[in-house]
């Protein structure tokens, strides 16, 4: 257990113990600056030894929660390096249904950089990372929604297989089951789903299809991470009842090193980029509080009190930890070599464990504790970074033996390939020589193209779907390739996986590691991911075609819907070169009436018929992803007008509204806000602000009194929505007229919506606002609506969730000297880019307020 194996060590080794973590950790913030993603670990004798702490540590704990921004890195650090248990953060969600605060990935995409995110928060903090197929829709208010919308029964289970797979003895929410409705619906269905999975995981008639391959298994406690927040105050939380709770000080410090566990959770949660995250360290005590649901309660306030934590766990364990406590009780960091016949003692001791579970983590544990402490280095990478189905590629193989011991490396496997035989012949590895080769890896025609498993299908909703059920709970796709050394240490046979990478130098950058992919040969796009016609003017269609291999040519046909016409139907292309990319025109023709469709590109090559997109999702702090999507576009014909010709446009968090705005007809113009001074915006028909920019700009507040003063002086302010948590309550100079931001919402983009100011010219010029206009909203209708405001401005719209009060301030527009001033909570920037006719007519309606008393409307042309 584990009070009693601490109590293996003496004063001076504890201080050690606090000495050598120190290193460690030391060892892993140096690493974030100065090491790409996919860099091969090279371990320190600090590091070794850590290693070593957690492989003498058989516990597991669980943390789990609804989006990966929930995640409580304080905690899960604490567990992983203060506790040294194994420990797992299950995110329900991807995230996907956020905000972007660093680029223009939204939904699945941004699922997929903020996947990267938490991977990136693990490799800091030292957990491991899990997710269901459960997508993030959106906001929702109350579970009911959300686990209708998720499928419940199919998350459950995905929840109760990472629990059969990861085996925690601890479960810790980060949510409350209890009280459903009182905050955001994916927060407490993770919570009750927890719940409910605590006890199926371990009973038979419980998704039995999932026992083929896992076992029943039984955590021994369930916690909910409760806080002062939860008691609406800290006053509040300081009279409960804490005779259920753990109290945990995560703010265990570390003196040589001048760092703290929160300082090291700091470090983890600064990762999430994307949702502006990065943070100054915190440092000092700081308490985190557990409070039992489930299993009985530690009496010494030990998290895995009573849990045997100890190598006696496991049948035939004894004699490994007899093993493994001596080294680290007497480890050398000066040389960690000489501890490789006891640590070869012990593989082959785990070798003979018959519980799989242990015998499996264990051993993969150990030889990398071994590869370590011997010097060993093996890599085999690619001289590309990507290749094709049926390609054959050059790979570098490398093997360097750093240590005095004897060692043989008696053959490397490429899997999958053609070729399963050895790729070297037996031979003695001499010490500080190195063993460099260059092989043929043949690539298998039927390949599969490297993409995010859960995007290979299209899915609904509420759920990605995956057909391959082994890879549920898996936060990435694996690796296609791999290198098997095969060694033998000491006469100890030794197998070795190592992924193949892509190596490269950059001047500014040096060494690089980066994924190695498979790519189709080719791949085509759209410029504009979805197309406007306002009229039955034909447009010239420009669809790019990428090479992912040389000497590429075949046909390409645009695939479109009945009432559409394209010119020519198929045309042919050739690129000789890997990478480069040519464009093919067409000429499409919308109907008479008013149609929403898609276009397509398909591609021929090789006899090969294919329709992807290939995306590249590339920042600093995550390895390069490709994603591989259906190639498509939508295209809408509509009767729309609009007024005015220029717009200036203030990027707030990230949004693709300008883009949008041009396919109307509109010259857009981006304005830094910096550049803003008195008179500077007049050139403008319409001046707009980008979502959440009050938020993320500083700037803004120095600049609002030259918006206002804008339009004062005649012109029209759009600002979209701002999130009330930044300000207290009310925003002052927001607006030139109180206007109070509130968290109100409406999540569903069905619901209905009344036009309350039927007369205003917001809903009547240039174009006619009706109720049809608020069909086909996508995730919701809007965000974070004003819930009071100055009698001079006139609310809209009303809109309400189903069984809430209705919302007035979706759409407020208050006349401010000559101009206008228009304050929306309205998801333009989710409806714009997915091609919603209503929405486009009522943001033209918005850029042309006033114009109709000078008769300026103008019909868009394409």
């Amino acid at each position: 257990m584990q009070g009693s194996k601490l109590a293996i060590f003496g004063n001076q080794q504890n201080k050690d113990m606090m000495r050598k973590l120190s290193v460690f950790l030391s060892g892993i913030l140096l690493g974030l600056s100065v090491c790409s993603a996919q860099a091969p670990q090279k371990l320190s004798s600090s590091e070794v030894y850590h290693s070593l702490q957690k492989l003498n540590f058989l516990g597991t704990a669980l943390y789990i929660a609804a989006h990966p921004d929930d995640e409580n890195t304080r905690l899960i650090s604490y567990l992983s390096n203060e506790v040294r248990a194994r420990t797992g953060y299950l995110s329900i969600t991807r995230g996907d249904g956020g905000q972007n605060l660093i680029g223009p990935e939204l939904r699945e995409l941004l699922g997929v950089l903020r996947t990267q995110e938490l991977l990136a928060a693990r490799k800091i903090d030292g957990g491991e990372q899990f997710f269901t197929r459960a997508s993030d829709f959106g906001y929702s208010k109350h579970p009911d929604e959300t686990l209708k919308i998720w499928d419940k029964a199919a998350v459950l289970g995905d929840v109760i297989r990472v629990i059969r797979e990861f085996k925690p003895d601890v479960i810790i929410n980060r949510f409350d089951h209890r009280g459903p409705g009182e905050t955001h619906g994916h927060h407490t269905s993770s919570a009750m789903l927890s719940m409910e999975a605590f006890g199926l995981a371990n009973e038979r008639t419980s998704y039995p299809e999932q026992l083929t391959e896992l076992e029943l298994w039984q955590p021994k406690r369930l916690f909910f991470n409760t806080s002062w927040w939860f008691y609406g105050s800290e006053e509040n939380f300081e009279k409960a009842d804490k005779s259920k709770m753990l109290r945990f000080d995560v703010g265990t410090y570390y003196p040589i090193l001048g760092l703290s566990n929160n300082e090291i959770a700091s470090l983890a949660s600064s990762q999430h980029l994307s949702q502006g995250f990065g943070r100054v360290n915190s440092r000092g005590s700081e308490n985190e509080y557990i409070e039992l649901l489930r299993g009985d309660l530690p009496k010494d306030g030990e998290l895995f009190e009573g849990i045997n934590t100890s190598w006696s766990r496991v049948a035939g364990g004894e004699a490994i930890g007899k093993i493994l406590y001596a080294i680290e009780a007497d480890f050398n960091f000066t040389d960690p070599s000489v501890h490789l016949p006891q640590l070869l003692e012990a593989y082959k001791l785990v070798q003979r464990l018959e519980d799989a579970h242990w015998k499996d983590l264990k051993s993969k544990e150990l030889a990398a504790l071994i590869l370590s402490v011997s010097g060993i280095y093996l890599e085999a990478a690619a001289t590309v970074p990507y290749t094709n189905p049926g390609s054959t590629e050059k790979i570098q193989i490398e093997a360097l033996n750093r240590s005095n011991s004897p060692m043989t490396l008696t053959s490397v496997v490429l899997t999958p390939g053609s070729r399963t035989d050895s790729l070297v012949q037996e031979q003695q590895l001499e010490v500080n020589k190195k063993i460099s080769l260059e092989v043929d890896l043949k690539i298998p025609s039927d390949q599969a193209n490297t993409t995010p498993y859960w995007l290979s299908e299209k899915g609904s909703l509420g759920m990605y779907k995956v057909a391959d059920t082994s890879l549920i709970g898996k936060p990435e796709t694996p690796k296609a390739f791999f290198a098997t050394f095969n060694l033998k240490i000491k006469g100890t046979a030794i197998s070795v996986s190592k992924p193949v990478v892509y190596k490269t130098a950059k001047p500014d950058k040096g060494e690089l590691y980066e994924p190695f992919d498979v790519l189709p040969e080719a791949t085509s796009r759209f410029t504009d991911k979805v197309m406007l016609f306002a009229d039955g003017t034909p447009r010239q269609i420009p669809v790019t075609i990428r090479a992912n291999a040389d000497q590429v040519k075949g046909q390409v046909e645009l695939k479109v819907a009945d009432g559409w016409k394209v010119n020519p139907s198929v045309s042919s292309f050739e690129i000789a070169s890997k990478g480069d990319e040519t464009t093919v025109m067409f000429t499409l023709s919308p109907p008479s009436v008013e149609s929403e469709s898609y276009i397509r590109p398909v591609l021929r090559v090789n006899g090969k018929t294919l329709t992807h997109e290939l995306i590249n999702i590339s920042y600093d702090h995550i390895p390069r992803q490709s994603i591989l999507l259906p190639s498509e576009a939508k295209v809408v014909r509509m009767n729309i007008s609009k007024a005015g010709e220029e717009i200036g446009y203030i990027m707030g968090a990230g949004d693709e509204v300008p883009e949008s705005l041009e396919q109307i007809g509109y010259t857009v113009h981006i304005v830094s806000p910096g550049s803003i001074q008195a008179g500077s915006l007049d050139v403008y028909d319409a001046v707009v602000v980008g979502i959440r920019a009050y938020n993320v700009i500083d700037e803004m507040k120095f600049k609002q009194s030259f918006l206002l003063d804008y339009v004062k002086n005649g012109g029209n302010l759009i600002v979209q929505y701002n999130t009330a948590g930044r300000w207290a309550g009310q925003f002052e100079g927001i607006a030139p007229f109180p206007l109070t931001l509130s968290s109100d919402r409406v999540t569903d983009e069905n619901s209905n919506v009344e036009i309350l100011a039927k007369n205003h010219s917001l809903v009547n010029f240039p174009n006619t606002i009706g109720k049809k206009d608020f069909e086909g909203w996508v995730q919701e209708r809007g965000l974070y609506f004003p819930n009071q405001w100055d009698a001079a401005f006139t609310p809209i719209l009303s809109m309400s969730d189903t069984g809430t009060d209705a919302l007035n301030g979706s759409l407020l527009v208050a006349p401010y000297g000559k101009g206008n001033y228009i304050y929306t909570g309205l998801s333009f920037f989710r409806e714009l880019p997915a091609g919603v006719p209503g929405a486009y007519k009522l943001f033209a309606n918005m850029l042309s307020i006033g114009k109709e008393k000078v008769n300026k409307e103008t019909d868009i042309k394409g």
